[in-house]
């Protein structure tokens, strides 16, 4: 039986996991930490085939330098004297094009779909349960001057035969019956759906271990031997393992454990903050993004959870409270009727999205290491893409035939 080591237990890892389990093969999971601290346990938990832009786009630049000059803003670059952030803002630069967004617009509607499908499929099972909704996703905009943006985007998205509908203000309320909506109007994706990222992570675990995969927290991976073209051992906190196989799917910390395979691996984490909270009694039905704020509201567990913010800041895990609070602040702007408490920091989640430049994900293997595959880079949209990665990881390492073209997701393309 082949033996397949995957270093990461967010979710990439967790899916990667359970089809290679399906394919009859003996999984061990390393995760240096435990799994309620990842990446994946405090997400908005928005499943979105509507994401086909990427973040790297026209004017994406222009707005970051000057959210920069505010602490709260949605989207900041923590200075610092770094070679890897050098090369990967030049990479992004490179890649914020019109001809970028079109070659890009294809390939992430493509994965998104078939995760949504994946999605689909694990509902109907009913083996992992994880809070699956299907009410599509709002994005809303206080502002009437973002309805030309709005409009485009809405068009892009019917171009690539997604189903978008922009409304007026009061047909927002309408979706809405349960809360007061103030805004200008609303894009609305009928496709998009929500999970409960929470539930999703336990749930998988236990299904995991079912299965007979093995899942070792608290291990960190502190090199690796490489012979004849191979990972031939990983070398770890807690001994040595050897696998026939090697995913690395660590999330923001998957550029360093690359450069000690001898791959540099543009990845910067990509901070986001997330809360929980239940109002005593009006609620948000369809989970909407906050446009101008860059923050989400998702309804969750019997609450809503608010998460936003994208600080680009390496490995840095502190709060910053002033973040919090730009999110905080804008959910009156949309919902003034809506009464959410400021969250103690201790409640605060945080977590690292793994952020390549070019904005699409990194899967497949390395041109000079013939047992090892990526699965990382996935920057916001980790959850969302989850069970398709995990299945193209399963695919990719069994040599079965792809459930899609993973060319762009070549992690030697750069």
């Amino acid at each position: 039986m082949k033996s397949v080591g995957i270093i990461g237990g967010g979710v990439s890892g967790l899916f990667s996991a359970y089809y290679l389990a399906k394919e009859n093969v003996e999984v061990t999971i390393l995760e240096e930490g435990n799994f309620e601290d990842g990446c994946s346990f405090g997400n908005a938990g928005m499943i979105v085939p509507s994401h086909i832009i990427p973040l790297a786009q026209p004017g994406m630049i222009a707005k970051g330098l000057r959210w920069m000059l505010r602490s709260d803003s949605p989207f900041y670059v923590k200075p610092r004297l770094s070679g890897s952030l050098v090369k990967w803002g030049y990479l992004f630069w490179k890649h914020s094009t019109e001809q970028h967004v079109r070659y890009s617009i294809p390939v992430l509607r493509d994965i998104s779909l078939l995760s949504k499908r994946l999605f689909q499929e694990l509902a109907m099972e009913h083996e992992v349960a994880f809070g699956w909704k299907e009410k599509g996703l709002l994005m809303l905009f206080k502002d009437a001057h973002a309805l030309p943006e709005m409009k485009e985007e809405a068009h892009l998205a019917q171009q690539a035969g997604l189903e978008a509908q922009l409304l007026s203000g009061n047909e927002v309320q309408a979706l809405e019956p349960n809360v007061r909506v103030d805004v200008a109007g609303g894009l609305y994706y009928p496709g998009d759906a929500h999970i409960y990222p929470n539930q999703l992570v336990r749930n998988l675990l236990a299904v995991l271990k079912a299965k007979g995969v093995r899942i070792l927290e608290n291990v960190a991976v502190q090199d690796f031997d490489i012979q004849n073209k191979k990972v031939q051992a990983v070398d770890t906190s807690n001994g040595r393992y050897c696998f026939d196989e090697v995913v690395v799917a660590a999330g923001a910390w998957s550029a360093d454990l690359t450069q000690k395979l001898g791959i540099s691996l543009p990845l910067q984490g990509g901070k986001g903050y997330s809360f929980m909270a239940k109002p005593e009694s009006q609620s948000i039905q369809i989970p909407s993004i906050l446009l101008e704020a860059r923050a989400t509201a998702t309804p969750m567990g019997g609450g809503l959870r608010f998460a936003g913010t994208l600080e680009i800041a390496g490995t840095d895990t502190s709060v910053n409270m002033n973040r919090v609070r730009g999110i905080h602040s804008s959910i009156q702007n949309y919902y003034p009727e809506l009464s959410i408490p400021f969250p103690e920091k201790e409640s605060v989640w945080r977590g690292l999205r793994p952020c390549s430049p070019d904005g699409l994900p990194y899967i497949g293997r390395v041109k000079h290491l013939s047992n090892l595959t990526l699965a990382t880079g996935h920057g916001m949209m980790g959850v969302s893409l989850g069970p398709a990665t995990g299945k193209l990881v399963s695919e990719i390492v069994s040599g079965k035939k792809r459930s899609m073209d993973i060319a762009p997701f070549n992690p030697d393309r750069f």
